[in-house]
Formats: structure tokens, sequence, C-alpha cells
């Protein structure tokens, strides 16, 4: 494996009394050259192509400071797909993640119709559905998630808080994550049942987030309506994202946000009106929550305790 040098400024923890613009943590470098060396070896890249990729990478994580890890993915991405000449890299994963999820579908509607409470279930199965995720780690067994969250305290469980917000609120945006994940969302959100919510995904192939192609095929659009951020990074970028989508995001009065890459994203804004729902799958988010890695979380982005 090729060596990357870099030196960054490490930070694990926002500010106490302000939240600051966290620079990117030499953990989340690795992990993204793990992702992208496992995606060449993959796509069979040649040695050539190694070398002009990596050589690249080096390049864009140097403006580290500039930019938050979603951007710096997201130049990464393309610069993927330039050089190997695919367009969609883990088209596979996406299409046999929608269809494994698909077939849990209509047997976890079941369970979830006929449990004690059906919202606090079908928001577990969400949560459980974002272990789906090619970027973190290539390795993940649904079921056995899908058990452990059933089972499970929440590590921060402002659930009460979400329940009593989805019932106030005149507009919902949910922000998906990944391929798979969604057919989990799809089945909250028929328990959610709300006239006006709005679902987003990624606007163009990044990882194996959920594109407008992914929607469609799980049938989310039978639930909600269903728009594009405008961007191709694993996340929610809200200075890069296009105009309708900020339309939307502006006149939400309750944004759910699924997953790390969105919480990464919006970890920033002071926002009450968003609650983030994920399965804390690395050591700086966990930090950041200052919970343990693999808990459950269903925060509050506005109460997020950082000291």
């Amino acid at each position: 494996m090729q060596t990357i040098v870099i030196t960054m400024t490490n930070t694990n923890t926002l500010a106490n009394t302000e939240r600051q613009k966290y620079e990117v943590d030499t953990r989340c470098m690795d992990c993204h050259f793990n992702a992208f060396d496992r995606l060449l070896t993959k796509h069979e890249a040649t040695y050539n192509q190694r070398q002009e990729f990596f050589g690249y990478f080096n390049l864009v994580m140097a403006r580290g400071a500039s930019l938050t890890m979603a951007q710096l993915y997201s130049e990464l991405n393309r610069e993927f797909c330039r050089i190997t000449g695919v367009n969609n890299p883990y088209a596979k994963e996406k299409a046999e993640s929608n269809s494994l999820s698909l077939s849990l579908y209509k047997k976890f509607r079941t369970k979830v119709l006929e449990s004690a409470n059906p919202f606090d279930m079908a928001l577990r199965l969400a949560i459980a559905g974002n272990i789906i995720d090619y970027g973190a780690n290539a390795n993940f067994d649904v079921p056995v998630t899908i058990q452990k969250v059933l089972e499970s305290e929440f590590a921060i469980d402002h659930s009460k808080e979400l329940i009593t917000r989805i019932k106030s609120a005149s507009r919902i945006l949910y922000l998906g994550d990944n391929a798979g994940e969604i057919v989990f969302d799809k089945l909250f959100i028929e328990m959610i049942m709300h006239p006006r919510l709005t679902f987003a995904v990624r606007g163009l192939h990044v990882l194996n987030d959920a594109t407008l192609e992914d929607a469609q095929q799980v049938g989310m659009n039978l639930v909600a309506d269903v728009i594009s951020n405008g961007y191709d990074a694993p996340s929610t970028v809200l200075s890069d994202c296009s105009e309708e989508f900020l339309h939307h995001y502006k006149e939400a009065d309750l944004i759910i946000s699924k997953g790390q890459g969105n919480f990464e994203g919006l970890i920033e804004e002071n926002d009450p009106r968003i609650f983030h729902l994920l399965m804390v799958k690395c050591d700086v988010v966990a930090e950041l929550l200052h919970v343990e890695k693999d808990s459950f979380v269903v925060c509050n982005n506005s109460i997020i305790d950082n000291s």
C-alpha cells in the first residue's frame, strides 16, 4: 500500500460554548484512503491509475483546512471516476442492498404494525438500516444489527421530543443516506404518516449513497415527495446544495437527518429543527457525541452535549 504523509491538526471535540468548524481528523483521512484502496482493487485499477489517484489524494488532503471532509470526498470521488472510467463505483452493492432490504420489508412491516409501539420499532429499524455503509465498513450484517438495535437502549435518546415535533410540524424534510437503508426509512415514514414530508437523496453517485434511481427502485415516491440535494458528496453540505433543496430545507419545520455523513455535514448548524438518527460507526463521531462506538443515537442537533 502506498504511504501517505499528511500533516494536519487532529481535533476530536467541539468547543464547549460555541460550535466551531472542526478540522479534518487524520483518522478520517485513513478511513477514506482505505475505502478508495478497496475500490481501486475492486475495479482492477492498473498500477498507473493507482499512482495517479493517490497522487491526487495527497493534493486534495493537503487542502483539508479549507474544505469539509464531505467536500474532500466529493473531489476524490470525481477524480476516481475520471481515472477509472467507472461512473457508479458501488452500483452492484447498491442494487444488492436495495434487493436485500426489500426482501426484509414485508416481514418487518408486519412486525411493526403488530408491535406495542409501532413508532419506536420503525424508528429502530430505520437506525439499524444505517449499518449499510460501504465507506465506513465493507463488512456488515443487517439482520444481526436489526436484532441488536431492537434490544438496545439509545446512547442518546431524544425520541420523545422527535415524536412531539413530528406531530406539530407542518413540513418535514427527511435527509436520506444509503441505498438499502432507505427501505427502512420508507417503513418509518409510513408509520409517521405525515402529509407533507419530502425525502432528499444525493445529486449524483457517490459511495453507496441513495440517488433518485434508488428511491424510485424501492418505492419511496409512494410515501413521500422525493428530491435530489443537487450535490455529489456523501453528506448534506448546505453551501453546495441546489436551490430547490435549499427551498425545502428553509421551509421545513422539522429536519430528520439520517447517518454519519449528514450528521458531520450539519453538526455545526445550531438548528433545533434537526434530529439525527444514526449508528455510530467510528471513533471520531463517538468522541464528538461522547458515546461508545457501535451505539445508536436519536439526538436533537441544538442540544447535543459537546462538553
